[in-house]
């Protein structure tokens, strides 16, 4: 029987799948309740393959950039791409998000300032 890879999103309205169910294909038990996948099953194919590359080549971005025949920024955007996807934030990031929510919630900026603050954080 041909398997195919699990999809991460629900094809009516984009929300994330639950796994209900694991099956062994050697002697049929079946086993069922609310499974819980590990951050890399949510991955997409595009940052599955981007994953796997940059592991293949010990993490060394003139490498990937190679393989790929992409520019040094965008394989540099891509890398910060699957970090996002996994929720890894570079901790300055982390910090700065803080310190602006924090602001948003002492009534110090408005909702709007705290809005394009936090949009100029994500585009670093």
């Amino acid at each position: 029987m041909r398997t195919f890879p699990p999809p991460t999103q629900c094809p009516a309205c984009g929300g994330h799948l639950q796994i209900t169910g694991l099956k062994c294909p050697g002697c049929h038990t079946e086993v069922k309740g609310a499974f819980q996948p590990n951050e890399f099953a949510l991955l997409t194919p595009e940052h599955l393959e981007f994953l796997r590359l940059y592991l293949k080549v010990r993490g060394n971005l003139k490498e990937v950039e190679r393989i790929l025949g992409l520019s040094y920024p965008t394989v540099r955007a891509r890398l910060e791409g699957l970090l996002r996807a996994l929720g890894y934030e570079e901790e300055p990031q982390v910090e700065e998000k803080e310190e602006i929510l924090s602001a948003l919630e002492k009534g110090q900026i408005s909702a709007a300032e705290a809005a394009e603050r936090l949009r100029v954080l994500r585009k670093r």
